[in-house]
């Protein structure tokens, strides 16, 4: 969070993986550790995801209008699937291909730390998944003021572009500050749009989740005569108090004072996560993963960058 304050664009999460990382591989974390730093990656985790909710305010999502709400759900789903699409061609891993597909379709670290538990990904393609989000927001910084700049795009249409084509909340302010306040505004907007977009996306992975789960389970069942392992619930709870939260803020019934301190109070949960998330990787084993996603995170960030762009230029 100090490293966030002096440089703003940089996400305190990105940094709790790495810290995480680095002490595990530099021999910090020590065995008697482990067990409260897995219970750290998925329980406290997910209360910080919980309180994510609480940014988003189903008014201000309403006041984009419905062409414009229209634009952001298709960026989102031709992200997400055809991330996926690319992975699959690439040969990676479908649970890999999950991540990358749901950081750069949503909120970066965010939504692959909210993926996780629904991806059957090793800790080290999690970490994969982090650092390319990471990565190609940080590029987006500049590359985006840039090329909006050769095409005149109006402050507007440019902070349209930011909020849905940039992976991180902050990455986003730092790039649509590069013009004035309408810039910043519209990107703010669609970005908690897309935001809000993370709930009934995590409810559709969880579904098919528990489908794949419940047809292995009655193969297995088959072959070994016995019952089927019980499956994962229809609606985790943390995805249904994330909705409660979003309800929450919408009501108007926490008064601001109080949202600035949760919302610090977010970012030590999930980063106390995402230290214990990083804390399974092997660095060796990271390298092993090869090149590949390499290319798909780039190839998922052109695909977000010129469907988005399109979607500003038909939603105006």
């Amino acid at each position: 969070m100090a490293l966030h304050e002096v440089v703003d664009w940089v996400s305190p999460l990105v940094v709790a993986v790495l810290f995480g990382a680095v002490a595990a591989n530099v021999g910090l974390v020590r065995l008697p550790m482990r067990p409260g730093l897995k219970w750290s990656a998925r329980h406290v985790l997910r209360a910080g995801i919980v309180l994510v909710g609480l940014r988003l305010s189903l008014r201000e999502v309403a006041h984009l209008g419905p062409r414009a709400l229209a634009a952001v759900v298709v960026v989102v789903v031709a992200t997400f699937f055809g991330t996926q699409w690319l992975g699959k061609r690439l040969g990676l891993s479908p649970g890999l291909s999950l991540l990358v597909a749901t950081g750069f379709s949503i909120c970066g670290a965010s939504a692959i730390a909210a993926t996780e538990p629904f991806a059957d990904a090793t800790e080290e393609e999690v970490a994969y998944a982090i650092a390319l989000v990471t990565m190609c927001g940080s590029l987006a910084i500049a590359v985006l003021p840039a090329t909006a700049s050769l095409m005149n795009l109006s402050d507007a249409h440019f902070g349209a572009w930011v909020g849905a084509s940039v992976h991180d909340v902050g990455q986003v302010v730092a790039a649509a500050s590069t013009r004035n306040a309408v810039a910043l505004k519209s990107a703010v907007v669609v970005k908690l749009t897309r935001v809000a977009l993370l709930a009934p996306l995590l409810a559709g992975v969880a579904f098919a989740y528990r489908r794949r789960r419940a047809s292995d389970a009655h193969v297995a069942a088959a072959d070994f005569d016995a019952k089927p392992a019980p499956l994962p619930p229809a609606l985790p709870l943390f995805v249904a108090l994330f909705l409660v939260a979003a309800a929450v803020r919408t009501i108007g019934f926490i008064p601001d004072l109080w949202l600035a301190r949760i919302k610090n109070l977010e970012t030590l949960l999930m980063g106390m996560g995402l230290v214990g998330l990083g804390a399974g990787v092997s660095l060796a084993k990271l390298r092993a993963v090869g090149r590949r996603p390499l290319v798909l995170g780039l190839l998922s960030w052109v695909l977000v960058a010129a469907v988005s762009l399109a979607a500003v230029h038909v939603a105006a």
